[in-house]
């Protein structure tokens, strides 16, 4: 690991494959073994080898619970053979590894001091606890709600415009996110809008990397909104309901991967779907779009009142 995230670079001494003792583990993270182990304790409250057995048969029943063997999980697992993981397995989990039940009945979490489990094959997730609880209250839930309906209508005006305007160059060099590449016409605008929270959701989901290919028209785009929008407030509410702001996951999807705050992830889809929700305002005036009409103010406030009916 040669990025600049400690916690992942400290993550990844503990858990990668090949680093069973602690002198490799040390030695991965450039550390001396005393010092590799004094850190980990500090920041993780359990040694290293703890915490990599614990991760490790959380793998092997999410392994498990997605139709594994259990002789395969075992091996996976870092175990010399069936009966030594058999037995650890169920002096964590309480059961045989074949008598484990579905994902839908248990999940594979064991206890931690820590917060930090395994997720899926391409994420950790580390649950900060709620004794860093952080609500951010309704302000945040009115915010993701315009965002989610404001895309919706300026799709809805979209729509009715031409190909030729909707394709016309009218920002070059316009690139707010460079990773997601320009954002000169309508139509790359608006696909943005659409698509750029699908990753996020696969990675908090521990789901592997979506297709975000798929047709630009705008009618298109915004059946694609209607499936994905429910997902991404599902979520917001969900972490909102769990205090878990200050929950993280890293995300083995990046290169090299990180990890991320879910609070930092819904602001940085927030600061730039605003962003580009004005360009598109933007464009679609210069396109001769009329967006005088009152469910087309960009304003939260006259929104919510439009919303809840509360009207001055």
């Amino acid at each position: 690991m040669t990025g600049t995230d400690p916690l992942r670079r400290l993550l990844d001494a503990v858990l990668r494959a090949d680093g069973a003792s602690l002198e490799e583990m040390a030695a991965d993270a450039h550390l001396s073994p005393f010092h590799f182990q004094r850190t980990v304790r500090r920041r993780a409250g359990e040694s290293p080898s703890a915490m990599r057995r614990r991760v490790r048969l959380e793998q092997a029943a999410w392994s498990l619970q997605h139709g594994t063997s259990v002789t395969d999980a075992a091996f996976a697992a870092g175990y010399d053979s069936v009966d030594g993981f058999s037995r650890a397995f169920r002096r964590a989990y309480g059961c045989a590894p074949s008598d484990l039940p579905s994902r839908g009945e248990r999940g594979h979490w064991l206890p931690a001091p820590n917060g930090i489990h395994f997720h899926s094959p391409t994420a950790l997730y580390i649950d900060a606890g709620r004794a860093h609880e952080h609500s951010s209250g309704d302000a945040l839930m009115l915010l993701v709600q315009h965002d989610l309906d404001d895309i919706d209508a300026l799709l809805a005006v979209a729509a009715e415009l031409p190909q030729e305007a909707l394709g016309a160059v009218r920002l070059p060099g316009s690139r707010p996110r460079g990773f997601d590449g320009p954002d000169e016409t309508l139509t790359q605008v608006m696909r943005h809008l659409v698509v750029s929270r699908e990753p996020w959701l696969a990675s908090i989901a521990g789901e592997g990397e979506p297709d975000l290919r798929g047709p630009d028209d705008p009618a298109s785009l915004r059946e694609r909104h209607r499936l994905t929008a429910p997902c991404w407030l599902a979520m917001v509410r969900d972490v909102e309901r769990r205090g878990a702001w200050q929950d993280a996951i890293v995300d083995a999807l990046c290169e090299p991967p990180e990890s991320f705050l879910l609070s930092q992830i819904v602001a940085h889809e927030l600061t730039f779907s605003t962003h580009r929700r004005q360009l598109a305002r933007w464009m679609l005036a210069e396109a001769g779009a009329d967006l005088r009409l009152p469910h087309l103010d960009p304003d939260p406030i006259l929104w919510h009142r439009r919303r809840t009916g509360d009207q001055p």
